[in-house]
């Protein structure tokens, strides 16, 4: 039986070069346009021979010699793929937000960047960019080194000595997260810790760690006033809000994006993705009926993904261990958040 749930808030012809010049154009080479076009031809994203399905097996028992087209459920998986290899013009910023604990938001932070690492080739990075203690860094394979983002930017100077500075330079504070080809950087992980990350040290790190990666996906406390989360919305192209399908992170979710529209990024909510996880085998249609129909009405699109056993235990994320339809979910959610970028 559906409980009462609180109201959501805020319901002619090319010029050539040589005419350019005042030359009559003959034996010219072709203008940039065409040059460019040579170099650079238009990509069939579904071109080639199925690879899966009764057409992808009938290509592999005939050798070859019998290969269809890839059909429609191929060419549409192929499109997304596309879509989360789409080339980016500069670094680019995902926030995932929720100000509630346990909406999923580390583990959306882990699958996106992942996804994008597996799919890009590299240069994403994991950002926990939790005022004190967050969660990433143990939900993350660890490289060596107990370093996270306080050692970073104590030590920020040494990137700052005028001499060229490489990725490599980078290693012993970030952890490589092996086949997912992605990095990660932990908040401080030291319960006796006295100092916090705020807005001005996150500036910091995040001038430093833009020069390197292409995407950063950044996770987020749950202090909405603290100034290193206002720090990272400012910098965000693409907010990404996540939520169990429960009442509690639910309504998180939607306090959050009322509160964003009155401190003037209403632009930003509209543009954002919204993704619902359900939080067990179960769910409550009712709740998910309108959790969809109220995220729809404020974000530009909202998107499931399913529960995953392999997810419970809360430790280092293996993407061997989910199931396909988690993998293909996460997938599809991405690409809808790399389309935003």
């Amino acid at each position: 039986m559906t409980q009462n749930v609180p109201a959501l808030p805020g319901a002619g012809a090319p010029v050539h070069e040589g005419d350019a010049a005042g030359g009559t154009g003959e034996n010219e080479g072709p203008d940039a346009s065409t040059r460019l076009s040579f170099l650079s031809p238009p990509q069939r994203t579904t071109a080639g021979p199925a690879q899966q399905g009764w057409r992808g097996r009938l290509s592999r028992l005939t050798g070859g010699l019998i290969a269809l087209g890839p059909g429609r459920v191929e060419r549409a998986h192929r499109e997304t793929i596309a879509s989360v290899q789409r080339n980016f013009t500069e670094p680019k910023t995902i926030v995932v937000l929720n100000p509630k604990g346990g909406a999923n938001k580390t583990t959306a932070t882990l699958l996106i960047a992942a996804t994008l690492g597996m799919y890009r080739g590299g240069y994403t990075l994991a950002w926990d960019n939790n005022e004190s203690m967050g969660n990433l860094g143990v939900r993350v394979r660890t490289a060596g080194h107990t370093n996270t983002a306080l050692t970073l930017l104590r030590e920020l100077d040494r990137f700052d000595d005028g001499r060229t500075i490489r990725l490599g330079d980078l290693d012993n504070y970030v952890h490589a997260q092996g086949d997912a080809q992605f990095d990660a950087l932990a908040s401080d992980l030291d319960p006796a810790g006295a100092r916090n990350i705020d807005g001005e040290a996150f500036g910091r790190l995040y001038a430093i760690l833009s020069r390197f990666y292409r995407v950063l996906v950044i996770d987020t406390g749950n202090n909405m006033r603290a100034s290193n989360w206002e720090a990272a919305v400012e910098k965000a192209d693409q907010l990404v809000v996540v939520s169990t399908i429960r009442e509690d992170t639910g309504y998180g979710a939607a306090a959050l994006l009322e509160g964003l529209r009155q401190k003037g990024h209403g632009e930003k909510v509209a543009q954002a993705v919204t993704i619902l996880a359900s939080p067990d085998g179960t769910v409550d249609d009712a709740l998910y009926r309108r959790l969809h129909d109220h995220f729809g009405k404020l974000t530009r699109a909202v998107l499931d993904v399913p529960f995953d056993p392999a997810l419970i235990g809360g430790g280092p994320l293996n993407i061997d261990a989910l199931d396909p339809r988690t993998r293909r979910a996460w997938l599809d959610a991405t690409a809808v958040i790399a389309e935003g970028l």
